[in-house]
């Protein structure tokens, strides 16, 4: 065996010079714009830069592993944050269309937000410096910069509460509610409508604390005063049917968009997965947020953590980007896109038997 070779600096002592070697390998590759046309160009040559220019360049990475695997993983999006105020809608809804994503869960603010803009009622531009009770006056919500019109809220929940109408009464999930409200909505680049027509289910596990929830209580209310029966959303269903989408899948992938409670329902729905028997564990996950790992927050726990509890194998493909979502998603998005990573991909087929999982195939 071979000795290690040494050096000495002076004031320093002695230094393992093919250890230093070791670390000193891989330089930082400055970003050169003179090689670089697209958004896909941009976010690619981020993977040999540094602080969150790297890490979002290992997302596009972790993209260009998942999309390639002939084992086709299931892809659930998770989405949290102002992301339809941020100007994102289209950003999402084309994802789906393009057959990027497979299942979503979503806070139900960017669902409902989806069908207010979907309605024909639009985000404004606003000042987070504005007077809060003169908007409060004019029946105008803040959301930081972004206006919206409380008045047309108001409309669009009693919308929903009368759709819920429509429906047999009993116990439902957000997945088979959203899905209804999708078949009612026209609005090509409206996110439910896409996902509808896709056959890609939406879970709302948080759906009582949106609008949604609001528009429900209306239909809830008017039933209770009719003597008539009426609809309510089952959380526990919810965790029934998409943990079966899991199981019943050979692979699955997490991309979550900042955290919250879409981001523990994704993960909780692969712990859950023992009540089948079976042991999961996402194959490829990643993560866009402006949370912070040291708070202790799910929001901000890094992926790594997530491997102690199960919910992403020691082995996984996994990147975590610390920056804002109506930054870093359009740019991971156009990445995506004008790689065309999705090109050919088959969609999933889920056959229901009301709460069963009858079969997941391509």
């Amino acid at each position: 065996m071979s000795e290690r070779k040494t050096i000495h600096v002076p004031g320093a002592g002695t230094v393992d010079a093919q250890a230093k070697a070791e670390y000193l390998h891989t330089r930082v590759q400055p970003i050169d714009y003179s090689r670089i046309s697209t958004v896909a160009d941009l976010v690619g040559a981020m993977r040999g830069a540094s602080i969150q220019a790297r890490n979002l360049g290992l997302c596009a990475e972790v993209l260009d592993n998942l999309y390639a695997d002939a084992d086709r993983p299931t892809v659930m999006l998770g989405l949290a944050g102002p992301l339809i105020a941020a100007g994102l809608r289209q950003v999402i809804r084309d994802l789906v269309a393009g057959g990027f994503v497979d299942v979503i869960v979503s806070t139900g603010a960017i669902l409902y937000q989806d069908i207010y803009q979907a309605r024909g009622y639009g985000h404004y531009a606003g000042d987070p410096n504005a007077d809060d009770s003169q908007l409060r006056d004019l029946l105008i919500d803040r959301i930081y910069d972004t206006y919206v019109d409380e008045e047309k809220f108001m409309e669009t929940d009693t919308w929903l509460g009368y759709l819920a109408d429509e429906l047999r009464p009993g116990n439902i999930s957000s997945r088979a509610y959203m899905e209804f409200v999708g078949s009612k909505l026209d609005d090509e680049n409206s996110i439910v409508r896409t996902a509808c027509q896709r056959g890609v289910p939406m879970f709302v596990p948080a759906l009582n604390d949106s609008s949604i929830g609001i528009g429900l209580t209306h239909h809830y209310h008017r039933a209770t005063l009719a003597g008539r029966p009426k609809i309510a959303i089952d959380s526990i269903r919810d965790n029934y049917e998409l943990t079966q989408i899991v199981v019943k899948s050979k692979k699955t992938a997490a991309i979550y968009i900042a955290g919250g409670v879409p981001k523990n329902y994704i993960n909780d729905s692969v712990v859950m997965a023992y009540i089948f028997e079976e042991e999961k564990g996402h194959s490829y996950a990643l993560q866009l947020t402006a949370d912070v790992p040291h708070w202790g927050g799910l929001s901000g726990s890094t992926l790594k953590e997530a491997m102690s509890w199960g919910k992403i194998q020691p082995k996984a493909t996994t990147a975590m980007c610390f920056v804002e979502p109506s930054v870093s998603l359009p740019m991971l998005a156009g990445y995506a896109f004008q790689r065309k990573l999705a090109a050919g991909r088959p969609p999933l087929k889920l056959e229901w038997d009301n709460d069963i999982l009858r079969s997941l195939s391509r």
